[in-house]
């Protein structure tokens, strides 16, 4: 688990940075047990990286734990990596897209059987056959899962184009904007894709 306050100076950086630099819209797909009356934003949480983003625990994943705990905390939950009620397990990735091809996005974050979107495939609508250059394609996906009997309470996937090597495509940037789009008008509508500019 790791400890929010660490990430004080990140989360401000993160902040500013996302409202100077021009950014693309981002795709965001979640699902949620609000239909079955499961409460979002009270009691405590915590935010862990999982998968294969659990080795890049140094430096690559602070923005995104980051960009994470600062929208847990804009969303009603408060900040405890001790004995926290939730734990939001963050994913990240980014790749190289070359124009005129698609890199494949897979809704399903957690891997686990059961969980909603666990192995469906989602075709991104971003065109990328304008321009010659290469685009970074980033990803954060979280699952929050209540810590009382592991049950995920609620999941999500945001995917953002930016040209390779642009100030939108740099780690801190791009999570603070993948963050602020996954957790737009949270919990959200479950199983709904939508464009956030």
């Amino acid at each position: 688990m790791m400890k929010i306050a660490r990430f004080l100076p990140l989360l401000t950086f993160s902040a500013l940075t996302a409202c100077v630099v021009p950014t693309g819209p981002v795709e965001v797909t979640r699902y949620n047990r609000a239909a079955e009356g499961v409460p979002y934003g009270t009691g405590s949480f915590a935010v862990t990286l999982v998968g294969e983003s659990a080795s890049d625990r140094s430096l690559a994943g602070s923005p995104y734990l980051a960009a994470v705990a600062r929208e847990m905390q804009r969303i009603g939950y408060r900040a405890n990596s001790g004995n926290s009620a939730v734990i939001a397990e963050v994913r990240f990735g980014a790749t190289e897209v070359r124009p005129g091809r698609r890199a494949p996005v897979s809704v399903g974050v957690g891997g686990s059987t059961g969980s909603y979107g666990s192995g469906v495939g989602v075709s991104l609508g971003f065109n990328l056959d304008n321009g010659s250059s290469a685009q970074l394609q980033s990803s954060l996906a979280v699952r929050i899962v209540r810590r009382s009997d592991q049950v995920v309470i609620w999941e999500g996937t945001a995917v953002q184009l930016a040209k390779a090597g642009s100030p939108a495509a740099q780690p801190g940037v791009a999570a603070s904007k993948l963050a602020e789009a996954l957790f737009k008008d949270f919990p959200g509508v479950s199983g709904e894709t939508i464009r956030v500019p």
